[in-house]
C-alpha cells in the first residue's frame, strides 16, 4: 500500500477544533495546498501519528530539510525517569522525527542533550537513546567541556555569550523538540527554555536573571523547527517530578517555527496566561517570535 493511501486509510481526522466543522476527506488535510501555517495544533493521537499529520499539513519535512544537510534534534533528556513520568520528550515522537529527516533526504542526524542527572542513565531510561539508533541517529554526549565552544550574543542583555555543543554549532539543522511541562523556577518549560540543554554553563542562568537569559539565547539561533511534546503533560512538581500522579494525559502536539508563538501556545494549552510567563514577555518585546497568536495563522487538528 501506498503511503498516500495508507494515510487515508489510516487516519480520520474529525474536526479542526474551534473552527466548527467536520473534515469529511483526508485530502482537505494532508494534500491541501496551503501550507503557509504559523503554528501547527494537534490533539488526539499518539506522538508519532500526530508528528506524521502535523508536519504533512505545515508542508513536509522537505520543506526544511535538503538533501545531504546535517541534522541535530535536541530533546529534553534531562532526567533518570522513564517516558511515563513525563519529565522527558516522549521516545516515539523522537523516533518519528528521526525518520521523517531521513525521508527527506538528511545525510546525518545527531540527538543530543545536556542532561541534569547522569546522563548516560538519562539516555538510556528515558526510552530515547533506543529510540533513536533504532531509526539510526548518532546519540552523542553532552557531559564534557571539552565539547562545547564558545559563542558571542549581540543581542543579549544579560546573557552576552556562553559555551554551546559543537554538534549544535556545526549542524544544518536544528529541530528543537521539548515536552511541556511544569516548572519550579520559572512555572513552565517548553522551547525556549529547552535550549538551556544546548549550553555548558547553565548556572550562571539561575544566578542571573533565568528569564532575561532565557529570552537572551533565544536571540542566537532560532530553531529551524519547534515541535512540542503535550501528550503526557507534568502538571506539579516539575521538572522532574515524583510520580505519575504528578502527569495528565493530554494528547496533543505543537510544530511551529516561532519559538515564541509555540511557547505562547504551549501555556495557554497548559491552561495558563502567557502574560504571566516572564521570558515568554520578554521575548516578545524583544521581537524573537509573536506572541499575538490571536493574529497568526494556526492550523488545528484533531486526529
Amino acid at each position: 500500500m501506498k503511503r498516500r493511501e495508507f494515510l487515508k486509510t489510516t487516519y480520520k481526522i474529525s474536526a479542526l477544533f474551534g473552527a466548527g466543522f467536520v473534515l469529511g476527506n483526508l485530502d482537505d488535510l494532508l494534500f491541501a495546498q496551503e501550507t503557509n501555517y504559523d503554528l501547527i495544533a494537534i490533539k488526539g493521537g499518539e506522538p508519532d501519528v500526530m508528528f506524521d499529520i502535523g508536519i504533512e499539513a505545515l508542508g513536509g519535512m522537505k520543506k526544511f530539510i535538503n538533501k545531504g544537510q546535517k541534522v541535530v534534534i535536541k530533546p529534553n533528556i534531562g532526567w533518570d525517569t522513564v517516558p511515563e513520568r513525563a519529565a522527558n520528550t516522549n521516545p516515539k515522537l523522537v523516533a518519528r522525527i528521526i525518520e521523517h529527516c531521513y525521508n527527506a533526504g538528511a545525510k546525518e542526524v545527531y540527538v543530543l542533550d545536556h542532561t541534569c542527572d547522569e546522563w548516560q542513565r538519562c539516555y538510556k531510561n528515558s526510552g530515547i537513546e533506543k529510540a533513536a539508533k533504532d531509526t539510526k541517529a548518532k546519540v552523542v554526549p553532552a557531559n564534557s567541556e571539552s565539547y562545547y565552544q564558545e559563542i558571542e550574543i549581540p543581542q543579549g542583555k544579560v546573557l552576552k555569550k556562553t559555551k554551546e555543543h559543537e554538534i549544535i554549532l556545526s549542524s544544518d539543522i536544528f529541530i528543537n523538540v521539548p515536552v511541556l511541562k511544569n516548572h519550579g523556577g520559572t512555572t513552565l518549560t517548553i522551547a525556549m527554555k529547552n535550549l538551556m540543554g544546548n549550553v555548558w554553563d547553565r548556572r550562571y542562568w539561575h544566578r542571573n536573571d533565568l528569564h532575561q537569559c532565557i529570552a537572551d539565547f533565544a536571540t542566537y539561533r532560532k530553531p529551524t523547527l519547534n515541535i512540542v511534546d503535550a501528550y503526557r503533560v507534568m502538571k506539579t512538581n516539575g521538572p522532574r517530578g515524583v510520580s505519575t500522579d504528578d502527569v495528565t494525559l493530554m494528547k496533543s502536539q505543537l510544530i511551529s517555527t516561532d519559538i515564541v508563538a509555540v511557547d505562547t501556545a504551549a501555556t495557554k494549552l497548559f491552561g495558563l496566561n502567557p502574560n504571566d510567563i516572564r521570558y515568554i514577555n520578554i521575548a516578545a518585546e524583544m521581537k524573537i517570535g509573536r506572541k499575538d497568536i490571536e493574529n497568526l495563522n494556526i492550523k488545528r487538528i484533531t486526529v
